[in-house]
């Protein structure tokens, strides 16, 4: 039978069975059936074409890394809204965090301009001073923390960039944070 007629009729069980045995015709099938209402269905929530697209793209992405491992109880399109689900709830906490952040960042920097020239000094000299402990870190992890804490990368972001696992981006951020927390403790 010709694989693009294979799918056609989309027959779910059929389907999740190839897509298990790693055929790529079975997940792109999977695909081009929910891409359009997921996206949709995101959309409406947050209103944001590529914020939308990046949940979904996680979503399939997800679906495929797992896809020899998958039990599914219910049905696919019942799976594939609940994942998206949980992706906009960790979209909108990570966005409240941020916002959080941004606030509080913004408070200070507010604070610091209207400080005294001593403390815009210190100030300066601390910055300095962070800078220069990033500087005495491996070059590989100097360019993970500046990825992530100067560029405001993520975790998957920087581990694509570099070509390295998610678990060693994490590694040199931890190797990075000890190293200024056991520094700059007293601050």
């Amino acid at each position: 039978m010709n694989i693009s007629n294979k799918y056609n009729s989309f027959d779910e069980a059929t389907v999740i069975a190839s897509l298990k045995q790693g055929d790529m015709n079975a997940f792109e099938a999977i695909y081009n059936e929910y891409w359009p209402r997921l996206y949709g269905y995101v959309f409406n929530r947050l209103k944001n074409k590529e914020i939308a697209e990046e949940i979904i793209q996680e979503v399939f992405y997800s679906l495929w890394m797992k896809h020899t491992t998958i039990e599914l109880t219910g049905a696919l399109s019942s799976y594939l809204f609940a994942a998206v689900k949980y992706q906009i709830f960790n979209y909108i906490k990570s966005d409240q965090v941020r916002r959080t952040y941004a606030s509080y960042f913004s408070l200070q920097t507010g604070k610091m301009s209207d400080n005294s020239n001593e403390e815009h000094i210190a100030a300066s000299d601390l910055r300095d001073a962070v800078e220069k402990e990033i500087s005495r870190l491996p070059e590989k992890c100097q360019q993970v923390f500046r990825m992530s804490r100067m560029e405001h990368l993520s975790v998957r972001d920087i581990a694509t960039t570099l070509n390295i696992s998610h678990k060693t981006v994490e590694n040199h951020l931890t190797k990075a944070l000890r190293q200024l927390r056991m520094v700059f403790g007293q601050y």
